[in-house]
């Protein structure tokens, strides 16, 4: 199967820090996932400046509390599972973000 992550880069209109809303897209061989895509990923400028990737979930509050219900999780309860696929889309920020600046020379 192959996949490739595409861009909606933000243009002023979304929160300052929101660098990028992100989705995987499933192309390739015949399969369950031809044809489709896994939407909600975002890229986030951090305080300190470096970026981060946050993946799909849905807010919900709990009492006085805000909980997050993730819709990507490990099989094995393991975050390293997750941390590979924010990797992924992170890589392909990068590239991306280097392709931006570079166009803007």
């Amino acid at each position: 199967m192959d996949y490739k992550v595409e861009f909606d880069v933000n243009d002023g209109t979304k929160p300052e820090r929101l660098l990028a809303e992100a989705e995987v897209v499933f192309d390739g061989a015949d399969g369950p996932f031809t044809g489709l895509k896994l939407v909600g990923f975002s890229v986030w400028r951090s305080e300190s400046g470096g970026t981060y990737v946050t993946l799909p979930a849905r807010a919900f509050g709990a009492g006085q509390e805000r909980r997050y219900f993730d819709y990507i999780r490990a099989t094995s309860g393991v975050h390293r599972e997750t941390d590979r696929l924010k990797e992924f889309v992170h890589e392909a920020w990068r590239q991306r973000r280097d392709e931006i600046a570079e166009a803007k020379r």
